[in-house]
């Protein structure tokens, strides 16, 4: 007799580390597993990974969270992915060997070029096809920066030899046995290759940033069967049937799936986004249109801030300045002075995101004075992630002519109270936190179980559960006053690019 499925894989690849989740038919976590990787900053600016081993780091985790969940791979009604979004791999289709390490999505090194095609003129013809900014952040110039600099890369390119994909598209490569060459909407939507009006690879934009058409994946709807896994990697084969980017699965996860329900994804960098429905909104104030997944996990669209450096500073202190031991200390340090005593961190380490656009700006500690201690710069790296939170919720709420009555907040930082007290309080709105903290995780499992049949949409919206809801307290002259201070210190940092 078959086994029944009962429960759904979520992957969940970051820019840190692998998290996977097992989740049960009542979206309760059955097992979890994680592993980090490691980083590499070649130049100042340049951020890579090693491809082949965030493979084997997710492998092990995924074959680690199938044992704490005490079952069997046959029991899996299918995969759901989700990923770093715009970070690129390059690989020889033949031997499934990555012909140069990945380029992270922080990574600036494509700055000039991106520079050199505005100052062409290319922009507002790119925006309008892809909804996205020229900037080093998007996939499309680093495919090309990796042709151009490995040997015969672009011989080998145009014979049909090499493949590109975003991190879903690798790890679906590899759980395939490399049959699979596959990607989503969601992810094909910030490679600047992809014409999201029409959903479609590009002609035009092909040629603009000389990235031969062989070398794309195949989309598949974000939420369906697309392939299943080799049987010798989990033990069975899987259906691999939800497909989404980390922004994308968080949103889902969170159920915002209409205008006005906004997300906050405190991760590496923070990511806001909040949905337009089937119309694809064209932002004038620095943001984002992007591909997003709507009831059904249908292809929908989005306002997206994107803030490069979020929970990243708190990792710098950690490990770059060594003045927490754990990120989770940060939390009582914080709440153990009253104030920053007037000093601003602006963590601009790869550039300013969204909505200032300014890939040359660089980082800073403004307003040091004698009284400021080790505690202060705690603090201030983390009130920086609400005020850049607010840069952009300011910036959503004008462009859709939408009032934002609440913020739905999610990731490794949205456990720090003392970050969403202050997020509500910068805001002047309730900060609502969920008891999953990983939506991007259960998006992407979301995604899967629809695609499988597992669940109807009816049952994703019991799923939600709410575990706190954080009111602002502080008086609004005192809000403004501390916000004219961040907006002063942005304007220290940024280059006018």
């Amino acid at each position: 007799m078959a086994t029944q499925p009962t429960h759904v894989m979520s992957i969940d690849q970051g820019t840190t580390g692998s998290t996977v989740l097992v989740f049960d038919r009542r979206g309760r976590i059955a097992g979890r597993a994680y592993s980090e990787f490691r980083q590499y900053y070649p130049k100042p600016g340049w951020v890579e990974h090693d491809p082949e081993e965030i493979w084997r780091v997710t492998l092990k985790v995924a074959r680690a969270a199938l044992r704490k969940a005490k079952i069997t791979a046959a029991r899996l009604s299918g995969i759901g992915i989700t990923n770093q979004r715009e970070t690129t791999i390059v690989w020889d289709r033949l031997t499934g060997q990555p012909v140069h390490k990945a380029i992270v999505w922080q990574d600036r090194r494509t700055t000039d070029t991106c520079l050199a095609l505005k100052e062409a003129g290319h922009e507002a013809a790119v925006r309008a096809k892809t909804g996205l900014v020229l900037d080093p952040y998007f996939s499309g110039t680093k495919v090309a920066w990796i042709l151009d600099h490995v040997r015969n890369g672009r011989a080998r390119a145009a014979h049909g030899d090499l493949a590109f994909g975003t991190i879903d598209s690798w790890l679906i490569w590899k759980l395939t046995g490399g049959r699979v060459h596959a990607t989503d909407p969601t992810n094909a939507s910030r490679t600047l290759l992809y014409d999201i009006n029409d959903q479609r690879w590009d002609p035009t934009l092909l040629r603009l940033f000389d990235v031969p058409e062989s070398m794309l994946p195949t989309v598949y709807p974000s939420s369906g069967v697309i392939a299943e896994t080799e049987p010798k990697l989990l033990g069975a084969a899987v259906p691999i049937a939800g497909v989404a980017g980390d922004q994308q699965a968080a949103l889902f996860g969170q159920a915002c799936f209409e205008p006005g329900k906004v997300k906050n994804t405190y991760g590496t960098g923070c990511f806001v986004l909040m949905p337009t429905g089937d119309k694809a909104v064209m932002s004038d104030r620095g943001l984002l249109t992007t591909i997003a997944c709507g009831p059904g996990g249908r292809v929908s669209y989005a306002l997206e801030g994107a803030i490069f450096v979020g929970g990243a500073a708190i990792q710098w202190l950690r490990d770059g300045l060594q003045v927490v031991k754990k990120a989770a200390d940060s939390e009582a340090l914080a709440r153990s002075v009253d104030s920053t005593l007037g000093v601003y961190m602006v963590p601009a380490f790869v550039g300013l995101g969204a909505p200032h656009w300014d890939p040359e700006a660089r980082g800073a500690i403004l307003g040091l004075t004698r009284g400021v201690t080790r505690p202060h710069i705690v603090r201030a790296a983390l009130e920086a992630l609400a005020y850049q939170t607010r840069d952009v919720l300011d910036a959503i709420s004008a462009e859709a002519g939408t009032k934002i009555d609440i913020l739905r907040v999610d990731g490794g930082a949205a456990a720090n109270g003392f970050l969403m007290q202050f997020q509500a309080d910068i805001l002047g709105i309730p900060v609502d936190r969920p008891k999953v903290l990983e939506t991007t995780a259960l998006g992407a499992a979301l995604l899967a179980g629809l695609g499988t049949g597992l669940w109807t949409q009816a049952n994703l919206d019991r799923v939600r559960a709410v575990d706190r809801v954080f009111k602002p307290k502080m008086k609004p002259a005192v809000r403004e006053q501390h916000y004219a201070g961040w907006l002063e210190a942005v304007s220290r940092v940024r280059t006018g690019r």
